[in-house]
């Protein structure tokens, strides 16, 4: 095992060097040239390792197959985890570092420029002592979101490589761009991946599983001002920015990701931009529930009509679109994949924690297009951050989940 690990290691210490940052503001597939660049070092990888069906697609879309070695019926289940890093750290020059034995206190992340990582600020980290840490060096993120996920599941199939005693039928995997923009599964080739079910292996904490996610949408505010000079405008001027406030005061602070948690829904500011002639106000809306998510978007045009009456027709309007679905609708007729899970965890010495994603993965997409895909903990912590850090005992037993629930998809087909 330890050689498997260390391994493991390597490798999730070289894919971090991959700069692989998503762009939103890109229409190209991927978005990036760096996630391309990785995918093809991560086929390379695999051809090395004796997989087939390797195929990596025009717009960076990799799969491939570790084929059965038993010869009885067993359903086909796939293992997915993302190429590209958030756009809201660079990703870029990545220089991970690893604390041996973590002692507990803060971890001196930059002693030069004074970048700590608090216990004040994390608490969490204390819960890691004595695991070996793998941190940055606080001037980027370390893209254990989602190249841990990767590095597990490049591991686990080594792993099973490694004990032909372990009996499994066909193993896809698929590493894809774009996630963390919301685009990963908008070309996945879900017939060409050809699985029962899949998981993605994109969670955080130790035992995460995940099978419920937000309703998503978003509300685009455009405001209509009228500009005139400061000197003469009483009666005349209409400040768009002041629309903008009283727009935002409009809806409910209360219901803001920092004032909720759990099945709690939120509406989300991302951004206020503009002057005194025209401005736009963002907004993402989330919740579980469908019911009150549709009421979520509905409240949306009730408050650009509340704008107009009070500022005048035609000031506020507002464009609202539907980004994904809760896949537990998805899920829930395949409960045994769940099951699954619940067990390979225990048998990997993980304690499950069911519970609901406050955000979305590219499993939710897919399970809407065919592919009922369920989330597993990757082990990562401070996702998008400086602070970013990863334990590689929290790594070791999420490739060994990976590999149990290979085994045990098989032993519930006998």
């Amino acid at each position: 095992m330890k050689e498997i690990t260390d391994k493991m290691l390597q490798r999730f210490l070289k894919y971090v060097t991959f700069d692989t940052e998503s762009v939103d503001e890109s229409n190209n597939v991927p978005t990036s040239e760096g996630q391309f660049v990785f995918a093809r070092y991560l086929a390379e990888e695999l051809e090395a390792m004796g997989l087939t069906e390797i195929t990596l697609d025009e717009k960076g879309y990799l799969y491939a197959t570790l084929p059965a070695n038993c010869e009885k019926s067993v359903p086909v289940v796939g293992f997915i985890a993302h190429l590209d890093t958030s756009p809201d750290m660079s990703g870029k020059d990545v220089k991970p570092r690893v604390v041996q034995a973590y002692e507990g206190g803060d971890i001196v992340l930059c002693e030069k420029d004074d970048i700590v990582l608090k216990v004040s600020d994390f608490p969490e980290v204390e819960d890691y002592k004595g695991h070996d840490l793998v941190v940055t060096d606080g001037h980027t993120l370390l893209g254990a979101d989602d190249k841990a996920g990767i590095a597990e599941i490049v591991s686990a199939i080594a792993y099973l490589q490694a004990h032909p005693e372990i009996k499994h039928g066909k193993v896809r995997i698929a590493f894809n761009p774009d996630e963390e923009i919301g685009r990963g599964a908008h070309n996945f080739n879900v017939p060409l991946f050809g699985c029962d079910w899949a998981y993605t292996v994109d969670g955080s904490c130790e035992g995460e599983l995940e099978f419920e996610n937000f309703n998503a949408g978003s509300a685009l505010f455009t405001i209509q001002g009228r500009n005139v000079h400061p000197g003469y405008a009483k009666g005349k001027m209409l400040n768009a920015l002041r629309v903008a406030t009283a727009l935002v005061e409009a809806i409910p602070a209360a219901e803001s990701p920092e004032q909720t948690e759990g099945y709690e829904g939120f509406y989300h500011l991302m951004s206020i931009n503009g002057g005194v002639d025209k401005a736009e106000v963002s907004y993402i809306i989330r919740d579980h529930d469908k019911a009150i998510f549709e009421k979520r978007l509905a409240y949306m045009d009730e408050v650009a009509a509340k704008m107009n009456a009070i500022y005048g027709e035609g000031t506020v309007t507002v464009e609202v679109k539907r980004q994904y679905a809760n896949m537990r609708e998805k899920i829930e007729p395949m409960m045994h994949i769940i099951e699954i899970a619940q067990t390979a965890m225990i048998e990997a010495g993980v304690t499950p924690e069911v519970k609901p994603i406050r955000g979305g993965t590219d499993g939710a997409q897919l399970s809407f297009m065919g592919l009922p895909c369920p989330n597993l903990f990757a082990g990562g912590i401070n996702f998008h951050s400086r602070y970013e850090f990863v334990s590689l005992q929290v790594m070791e037993k999420a490739m060994m989940t990976v590999v149990k629930i290979v085994e045990g998809v098989a032993r519930r087909a006998e």
